[in-house]
């Protein structure tokens, strides 16, 4: 049992000694590697660089959504009775203030005959009043008690006239009636569904683009849709919406109206492209975004000049993509370093690596 033991120790001990041998000649030549590279660039760091150059720049381009109707509403109860009548189906066209249906509760009417009874006896009540006010047969609280009462039983009038008129369900504007939810003769009740409807006259396209793209986009711009429903068509429209805050893509909503055909051939559903073109731009400068110190926020990059990196403002255009449009700062044929700046200060020695 100790043999075992002490050989297993004795294997242990060997197997550490081995590691340890090892580690120490790996950090010899890791040392000897560094003291070369040192050697050789002289302290310089180490930088990759770019040319910037006048481009072409392209910024047209496309963006996939689908359409939306410009009103769809829910039409609901605000009263509760039966449906008397129904004047609409689902598919009809309707006009703003035509009515739909009506819905009549026989308690309303009764409420309504007495709110005017009540009225026409607060006025008779009334003129007793001031007659008997000028003999001095009454106090002036008491009339003043006469004139509240009818101004109260007024109100009520109002109130039960203006929730008869809630009975007929009006159109709020012009479409077609999607969805009918309701029948002759059923009861419902205050929130109760009753109709859908949709506006397809104007169509907006929902769809979202990228920071790169959003920059050169302005409301009231004309865009052109296209639809693959209908391929051989081409439709306008012209941006209503852009957001102001990006979503949890980081992509910003876009919405365009599009002015619907004659027939209303586009629906709501519908996939849809828009096609963002801009007029021809001179060439300009360009140069990769990596070359902005942290971010393009700080219109700082570092442009070569010999063997020595020098820091300097610039001033930051259009973002497409992987390159920036420099409007000023910097001069078409100048070396701009794109990687290692991290260990840049103004006036460091540097050696560009390919």
């Amino acid at each position: 049992m100790k043999k075992k033991v002490i050989i297993i120790v004795v294997l242990t001990l060997a197997a550490l000694a081995a590691i340890v041998m090892i580690l120490q000649n790996n950090k010899k030549k890791n040392q000897q590697e560094t003291a070369v590279v040192a050697e050789g660039n002289e302290g310089a760091v180490a930088v990759r660089t770019a040319v910037a150059n006048k481009t072409d720049l392209e910024i047209d381009f496309t963006a996939n959504g689908t359409f939306a109707a410009n009103q769809d509403l829910v039409l609901s109860a605000e009263s509760s009775g039966r449906v008397k009548f129904i004047n609409v189906d689902e598919g009809s066209r309707v006009s703003k203030g035509q009515v739909l249906a009506r819905i009549d509760n026989e308690l309303l009417t009764v409420d309504a005959q007495t709110a005017k009874a009540n009225y026409e006896n607060a006025l008779r009540d009334l003129e007793r009043y001031e007659s008997s006010f000028k003999t001095g047969g009454i106090t002036q609280q008491q009339l003043d008690n006469a004139r509240l009462r009818v101004r109260t039983s007024l109100a009520s009038v109002q109130s039960t006239g203006r929730r008869s008129s809630d009975a007929n369900v009006r159109a709020p504007f012009s479409g077609i009636v999607n969805k009918r939810f309701i029948e002759k003769g059923s009861y419902v009740n205050p929130g109760a569904q009753l109709f859908e409807i949709v506006d397809l006259s104007k169509l907006k396209l929902k769809v979202t683009v990228g920071e790169a793209q959003v920059v050169n986009l302005r409301k009231g711009d004309r865009v052109a849709i296209k639809s693959t429903v209908f391929p051989d068509q081409s439709f306008s429209g012209k941006v209503s919406f852009i957001a102001a805050k990006a979503d949890n893509s980081l992509n910003f909503p876009v919405e365009i109206e599009v002015t619907n055909t004659a027939g209303d051939k586009l629906k709501a559903g519908m996939y849809g492209t828009a096609v963002f073109q801009f007029p021809n731009s001179a060439p300009a400068i360009t140069v990769p975004r990596s070359a902005f110190v942290g971010s393009v926020n700080s219109n700082k990059i570092y442009v070569l000049e010999g063997d020595v990196a020098r820091q300097r403002s610039v001033t930051a255009g259009r973002i497409l993509g992987d390159t920036v449009e420099i409007l000023g700062g910097l001069e078409e044929g100048e070396t701009v370093i794109v990687s290692g700046q991290v260990n840049l200060v103004d006036g460091s020695k540097v050696k560009a690596v390919k």
